[in-house]
């Protein structure tokens, strides 16, 4: 009867986990916005720098930033694959932070920046791991379309810049940054910077990963 009762146990078990298990088997990419609203995503103080139009979120105004807060893994990503499609404006400063939470008003005091910068007077460029792991060269142009991918696991993080990897970091396991600045879980945000910076982001994904 007993064994009857640890096998039963263990059976159950295992059922529990086997959604997970097939989500990261199939790793499917979901769309975390619908391009028609903003739906799932959440904003504090200056929420007019954020809006949908023909397809894309546009981001152009006063310092805030746009945090995913939809039922995608209850907005709460460890190890991940996230793309998007980005075009930049001249001048156009932004950003992509993960492991990060909302926040009113104000920087992300946790998570890290990937930026999306290819002519503001920063010299960070797109795909810098933000005063990290920072790149210098310019390898997209302003007013086209590129893809931006960032893939977490474990301590490790690479940042593609379509499909060319241009930062691979792993991060040391004596960190210990403040505010939060390590890998650690969390969600997602996009940076609208300054009023003089345009930037436009579609087909935002994410898959994850064990």
């Amino acid at each position: 009867m007993k064994k009857t009762i640890a096998l039963s146990a263990i059976v159950l078990c295992l059922a529990s986990f086997a959604p997970a298990l097939k989500y990261y088997q199939d790793e499917k990419w979901i769309s975390l916005f619908d391009g028609k609203s903003l739906d799932g995503w959440k904003v504090g103080a200056s929420a007019e720098t954020f809006k949908v139009e023909d397809g894309t979120i546009v981001v152009n105004g006063n310092v805030a930033h746009l945090f995913y807060d939809g039922p995608v893994m209850n907005h709460d990503f460890k190890n991940f694959e996230f793309k998007a499609k980005v075009m930049t404006f001249p001048g156009a400063n932004s950003g992509i932070y993960f492991h990060t939470g909302y926040q009113e008003k104000g920087w992300p005091s946790k998570g890290y920046e990937v930026q999306v910068n290819n002519s503001h007077t920063d010299w960070r460029r797109t795909g810098s791991l933000y005063s990290v792991d920072d790149v210098k060269e310019v390898y997209v142009k302003d007013n086209e379309w590129y893809t931006e991918s960032i893939t977490v696991q474990g301590k490790r993080i690479v940042i593609k810049i379509n499909d060319r990897t241009v930062v691979d970091f792993t991060e040391p396991d004596n960190v210990n940054k403040p505010g939060g600045r390590m890998i650690a879980n969390g969600t997602f945000a996009l940076q609208g910077h300054d009023p003089k910076s345009k930037v436009l982001f579609k087909d935002i994904m994410v898959r994850a990963l064990p």
